[in-house]
């Protein structure tokens, strides 16, 4: 049975969208939940030669070969061992799935329209067409990461020498 259309309810739902959010080094990130395929623990990433160091390689995701990248090389931060928490969160972009490694992932987020805000003209001015907008949620302020942006073959280069800002003293 079909509820009856409630134009406060179903104009609510409507904004509000969902994440995963995560961590790296101290700060909070997330990508929005509909470009998520999975999250999984790897056992095994292969090397590949002769690829950006941010590329940990590839790995065979049942059956099908995934490239890897390091979130944490890809910004420019120091490489922390794999540890009980790391997780590879498969991501969709476009008709391909790239595999993200991240330091742990938090939890899922829904966040209100109204309570996602844009980019400061500085971050944006840099070039970081990456960062969807920020959000905060309790107490901390997430950066929300625009996954066809930051992913796209032909910018990871640019991404990677770009410094992402320390929101960690917000």
């Amino acid at each position: 049975m079909n509820k009856p259309y409630n134009p406060v309810r179903d104009n609510l739902s409507r904004k509000i969208a969902q994440f995963v959010a995560f961590r790296i080094e101290n700060q909070s990130y997330a990508f929005r939940i509909e470009q998520i395929q999975e999250i999984v623990i790897l056992d095994q990433v292969t090397k590949t030669p002769q690829v950006p160091d941010y590329v940990e390689g590839v790995a065979n995701l049942r059956g099908s070969i995934i490239p890897i990248i390091n979130l944490r090389k890809l910004f420019g931060l120091e490489i922390k061992p794999v540890d009980e928490d790391t997780r590879t969160i498969v991501v969709n972009v476009g008709s391909r799935t790239i595999g993200c490694t991240v330091d742990t992932v938090s939890q899922v987020v829904r966040i209100a329209a109204d309570d996602i805000h844009p980019a400061p003209e500085t971050v944006t001015g840099h070039g970081a067409s990456y960062i969807a907008g920020f959000a905060r949620v309790k107490e901390q302020l997430i950066v929300l990461l625009e996954v066809d942006e930051l992913l796209d073959p032909q910018k990871l280069a640019h991404v990677s020498q770009s410094t992402l800002p320390d929101l960690t003293k917000t």
